[in-house]
């Protein structure tokens, strides 16, 4: 069983009357685990979770836990950190760990440095970019960091396939910078929630349509098919396949509230089986 291994902050999601667990490393790591993998988190927090089942945690000792509050107003997210936990870095990864197999970087805060990418020489690593293209305001405020500025990309060659939104990059800015990343790294991913995603391989571009979904919660839908993407690929799936598994995933996982949502494999293929003219072209 190939281990799949999460780097980045576990998130308390604020809501009325309290939180829930969120972040990439939550959603990555119990879509791993549900997929069938032997999952891994690597993360900085007060406290350690119960709520991923399956899922092996390495917990860093922190003052505090990540919290973000997510406000969703007309289908778009507009989000405040209220607290920030412990930077990560390769000390904190077990030594026994830095052999999985699958590793996703999935900073929300910047916490993961982007040269942690070439730790893993014998993996299949991908990055979840969001942790890096936001800029926190001095009130908390959530907002995009310009992506053509951003420098990082040249530490993340050693990345297979890296992972984007279009909350993390402005339309105005997302064509050539996505160009330009795609000719760095072989594999990039755009998603757009209900207007399916974009796909790179090798620079040829795909665009693939999102699967029919009731949407109840958007939130993880990306770290879900970032998770689901990189599973797929590790089992023989091209780029194009892996999409397609992917966005069947990421089309579950918003039909629950947060990580209810998150889907086993045997629904997964059940979505796929019933769309089957959803392909990348």
């Amino acid at each position: 069983m190939p281990r799949f291994l999460v780097v980045g902050h576990l998130v308390q999601d604020l809501m009325p009357g309290g939180w829930r667990l969120g972040g990439t490393a939550a959603y990555a790591s119990l879509t791993a685990a549900r997929l069938g993998l032997e999952a891994l988190v690597v993360t900085s927090a007060s406290f350690v979770p119960q709520e991923l089942e399956g899922v092996q945690m390495h917990v860093v000792p922190s003052p505090v836990t990540t919290q973000f509050h997510n406000i969703y107003e007309g289908g778009r997210r507009r989000q405040v950190v209220t607290a920030r936990a412990q930077p990560l870095g390769l000390r904190h990864i077990p030594p026994a760990w830095r052999g999985a197999e699958i590793v996703l970087l999935g900073p929300v805060v910047g916490e993961v440095p982007v040269r942690l990418a070439a730790a893993f020489p014998r993996a299949l690593v991908g990055a979840c970019l969001q942790g890096w293209l936001r800029h926190i305001g001095p009130g908390g405020e959530v907002g995009p960091r310009p992506a053509q500025r951003w420098r990082g990309i040249q530490h993340l060659r050693p990345c297979q396939a890296l992972f984007v939104s279009d909350e993390d990059i402005s339309s105005q800015e997302a064509g050539p910078v996505l160009e330009r990343w795609a000719q760095q790294v072989p594999i990039v991913a755009y998603t757009r929630g209900e207007r399916g995603a974009e796909v790179a391989y090798k620079g040829i571009w795909r665009h693939i349509d999102a699967f029919p979904a009731v949407t109840v919660d958007p939130t993880g839908a990306g770290d879900v098919f970032a998770a689901a993407f990189l599973v797929a690929l590790w089992e023989g799936a091209d780029a194009f396949e892996a999409a397609r598994f992917a966005s069947a995933a990421a089309s579950l996982v918003v039909e629950r509230e947060g990580l209810l949502g998150v889907p086993w494999r045997e629904q997964v293929a059940s979505r796929l089986q019933s769309y089957p003219d959803i392909v990348c072209r």
